[in-house]
């Protein structure tokens, strides 16, 4: 079964805030595997659209440092897996996701 994991990213490494990044990196996952990746512009940071915006695109799940609770709940209501206190490289986060090895920290957004 496929699946598409969003991070949001500062560079190469999972950014702090879901809503700030300019960039969200997705990975296409097959049996476990990557088999594609992408990226996707931040359109803009407003409440309530980004949400809504990476669920269109055919996200499945999202892994983030931080992100508010209204955002959290958006997700959830789309059928979006929302992993927060992800921190560390794109690529190493991604492949300690699929093997469950993934250790978050809890979720660094204070709002």
């Amino acid at each position: 079964m496929k699946k598409i994991v969003a991070i949001p990213t500062d560079g190469k490494d999972v950014s702090g805030h879901f809503g700030h990044c300019p960039l969200f990196y997705l990975f296409t996952v097959e049996d476990n595997e990557v088999i594609e990746k992408d990226f996707i512009e931040n359109p803009g940071h407003q409440p309530g659209f980004l949400p809504r915006f990476l669920s269109e695109k055919g996200i499945d799940c999202i892994l983030a440092g931080g992100m508010g609770n209204r955002a959290v709940e958006l997700f959830k209501e789309n059928g979006v897996e929302v992993v927060l206190g992800v921190r560390g490289p794109l690529d190493q986060v991604v492949e300690q996701y699929l093997n469950g090895t993934l250790e978050t920290e809890g979720n660094t957004c204070d709002h």
